[in-house]
């Protein structure tokens, strides 16, 4: 089985290249869609969470708009957060991989916007960049309701630089030139990937099961 890495920065499209690609058939995993789970009432990530902020729990689930305000008020929040988060957010991405392997899918697609900023490049088969103008990326943001340009710098400031993902890629995406465009450059690098052998899957033998919770312009 193949992995390939989805990312691109805010407001490139990624989220329709991620639909695309389901709809060619490939099975993707959703990293935001994740976290948004674990954070919801009952969620693994509450518990742990709480025990160390819990003014950051209300009504049983993580309340995003108090964690993003202890964060922004205190900077090594941030690392320690992401030291309980990462964790039990991988356990979920073993799962996925393990459950596309016993259906036999000869590829799967990891969605994960901080892709290279938390290094899960290593792990790809493949990292398939979705990228645009900055003029349209911008345009595209700023529509959002309550997006602000300060929001976005505070976003982009976060995130890897469009042009050096780009330079990192094995494909580049491009989303701003029609949908066709976009699909079609989806197909040729999936088929591109299907022609090479997976280098990471299975993993290792060695690593421990993951435990139950309770550039190219294509």
């Amino acid at each position: 089985m193949r992995i390939v890495g989805l990312t691109g920065s805010i407001g490139m499209g990624k989220s329709a290249a991620a639909a695309y690609l389901r709809f060619l058939g490939v099975p993707v995993y959703d990293a935001d869609a994740a976290v948004h789970a674990v954070y919801a009432r009952g969620g693994a990530a509450v518990g742990p969470v709480g025990a160390v902020w819990p003014g950051a729990v209300r009504g049983g689930a993580i309340d995003r708009e108090a964690l993003s305000a202890l964060i922004a008020g205190d900077r090594t929040i941030l690392p320690r957060l992401e030291g309980i988060v990462h964790p039990i957010v991988r356990r979920r991405q073993e799962r996925f991989l393990l459950a596309a392997a016993l259906r036999r899918a000869p590829l799967i697609a990891l969605d994960i916007p901080l892709l290279f900023e938390t290094g899960s490049e290593g792990r790809c088969d493949a990292v398939f960049v979705v990228s645009a103008p900055a003029f349209v990326q911008r345009a595209r943001v700023l529509a959002r309701p309550e997006m602000t340009a300060e929001k976005l710098g505070l976003i982009l400031a976060r995130q890897t630089p469009d042009a050096e993902k780009c330079a990192r890629a094995d494909f580049v995406i491009p989303s701003h030139r029609g949908w066709r465009t976009m699909l079609g450059s989806l197909r040729r690098a999936v088929g591109r990937v299907l022609e090479r052998p997976g280098r990471h899957w299975p993993p290792n033998p060695q690593m421990a099961p993951p435990r139950p919770l309770g550039k190219r312009d294509a």
